[in-house]
């Protein structure tokens, strides 16, 4: 079994963190720089960091407060929203990001993942898929989880990783703030389907969730959450306590 990774996540709105319900009903939760700052004291194997509004205002991601997050954090950091050229990457890696998570840019324009690739390499490009059951089908949702594109997941998230992205972070738009566990159906799917790390996204509301994903899947890679941890429902030592006494590699 691969060492797991627990990765917090800031959805950031305005300069502010914000935490909803299936990608809506969104909450102000707190301050990123503080939360970062926290996260990372507490153990946080990496910490993802996502302008979720950036894509549907058609807007460049806000650098200003990514600096100040990326300064006061000393793990992996990976930036997302309103990636739409190189020229974007460059930017949100020289403010201190190490990988960068696409999303609806390269839905528009998937040669963004191979060029991203060839100039950065694959580790630094991280495909973000947003899926949401549609007609008993699995849909990929562009624009923070607010249209339907119609494009079936399994067969974007294999062309993502064939064009170069070195890992994916499935959000499950069905399970995303219900707290009832992770979208295992469509974990495994993912899983099985590509030979990059897999992050599992959307549903976790107890340590033993974690604890069920990586029994049920031992090949996922990591897993995401932003409710739990903000709101103090699981602390990171806590979590990584429980899953070395179920045997679980971590940290």
């Amino acid at each position: 079994m691969i060492t797991k990774r627990l990765i917090p996540c800031l959805d950031v709105r305005d300069g502010r963190v914000v935490k909803g319900t299936n990608f809506s009903n969104l909450q102000d939760v707190s301050d990123p720089v503080t939360l970062a700052a926290k996260y990372s004291a507490d153990g946080a194997d990496e910490l993802v960091f996502y302008d979720i509004t950036a894509s549907a205002e058609g807007r460049k991601l806000f650098t200003g407060i990514l600096t100040k997050v990326a300064e006061s954090v000393f793990i992996p950091l990976t930036v997302g929203g309103g990636i739409n050229t190189i020229e974007d990457f460059d930017r949100v890696l020289k403010c201190g990001a190490d990988k960068v998570s696409v999303n609806s840019g390269a839905i528009r324009n998937p040669r963004l993942i191979r060029e991203a690739a060839r100039i950065y390499g694959s580790q630094c490009v991280v495909l973000s898929v947003d899926v949401k059951r549609v007609g008993g089908r699995f849909h990929i949702f562009s624009y923070g989880g607010r249209t339907d594109t119609g494009i079936e997941a399994l067969a974007w998230i294999r062309q993502g990783v064939e064009l170069g992205a070195g890992e994916v972070v499935v959000n499950s738009i069905d399970t995303d703030g219900i707290k009832q566990g992770f979208d295992l159906e469509l974990l495994r799917a993912v899983n099985e389907m590509v030979s990059v790390p897999v992050i599992a996204s959307g549903g976790a509301g107890s340590i033993e969730d974690f604890v069920t994903l990586f029994q049920e899947i031992p090949e996922i890679s990591a897993g995401l959450a932003a409710s739990i941890f903000h709101f103090g429902q699981v602390q990171i030592p806590d979590l990584k306590k429980r899953l070395r006494e179920t045997g679980i590699l971590v940290r």
